[in-house]
């Protein structure tokens, strides 16, 4: 067996020859099909305001895609809320923290972002816990960041500002397809729910959450990213055709792992804590009275 078909649920890029598939087609000779199997939605502001939630309320926003950002602004000038300049941003990437120029002057006093990294994130916000954040969320999301932020016990509030739901998959025949890529458990979810899990060719996740979808709807995952050969989904699509076009046998992959959340919160508890700054009135020499003691 071969892989010659693919079918990747995202939209086809405007340049094919600068998609980082692109070389796949070329070394390989496989035909790519781009397919979105969900597409992402603002909430209205009646959605919004049965969240019972207030803006002005808050001293920072947390935004992890572009949507939640237009939807944010759009609602803001729906309800006549005006958002004061003091009012500061954080991002998982810098991508979208540069996206907000869209709607506000970019000043790097207001506007924070990380590598994309969960745990680079939550340090980012941790460095300034003494705000009041606003979550913004996808509904469904899986709920790290609000998590982890209460075990933290970190101030904040969370609400949806998109919801994400089923594009149109008309004409979409699974059995056409060898492999199969998908980034977000949404995606695995539309994919069940039309077509079942039986017929479903393998594989190819990203992230922990989709492995866990696909794992739990029962379906082969052939090959994941991001991991320490394959960093991005291309490469680990680029790895596994080449083993199974060379005729190797490749094991499904199997998931396990606490999540990105669990691990996050047990490195904040192994960290070394600060020493308390010696009193003032206390001599220098009252610590080896005590260790000798």
């Amino acid at each position: 067996m071969k892989i010659k078909n693919i079918l990747i649920s995202q939209p086809a890029p405007a340049v094919i020859e600068k998609s980082p598939f692109y070389e796949i087609i070329q070394k390989y000779g496989a035909a790519i099909d781009y397919r979105p199997f969900i597409k992402v939605v603002g909430v209205s502001l009646k959605e919004f305001r049965s969240q019972r939630v207030e803006i002005l309320d808050h001293s920072a926003v947390v935004f992890t895609n572009r949507t939640t950002v237009d939807s944010f602004f759009r609602i803001c000038e729906e309800a006549r809320v005006t958002v004061p300049e003091t009012m500061k941003y954080f991002c998982n990437t810098e991508a979208i923290a540069l996206y907000l120029q869209k709607y506000i002057v970019y000043r790097k006093r207001k506007i924070f972002f990380a590598d994309g990294k969960f745990d680079s994130f939550m340090e980012l916000i941790l460095k300034h816990k003494d705000e009041k954040f606003l979550v913004s969320l996808t509904e469904p999301n899986n709920g790290e960041i609000p998590e982890t932020m209460e075990k933290l016990k970190l101030r904040f509030s969370k609400v949806v500002l998109a919801k994400t739901v089923a594009a149109d998959l008309e004409g979409i025949d699974p059995g056409k397809y060898d492999l199969m890529v998908f980034y977000s458990p949404s995606e695995i979810s539309t994919l069940v729910s039309v077509f079942g899990a039986d017929g479903i060719p393998a594989v190819a996740t990203f992230g922990t959450s989709t492995a866990c979808a696909a794992a739990n709807a029962g379906l082969r995952i052939g090959t994941l990213a991001p991991s320490p050969e394959a960093p991005s989904m291309a490469k680990a699509v680029d790895i596994y055709i080449g083993k199974i076009n060379s005729g190797q046998e490749v094991a499904s992959v199997v998931v396990s792992g606490a999540g990105k959340a669990a691990e996050f919160l047990k490195a904040q508890e192994v960290k070394p804590r600060r020493a308390r700054p010696r009193k003032p009135d206390q001599p220098a020499s009252a610590d080896k009275k005590t260790k000798q003691a």
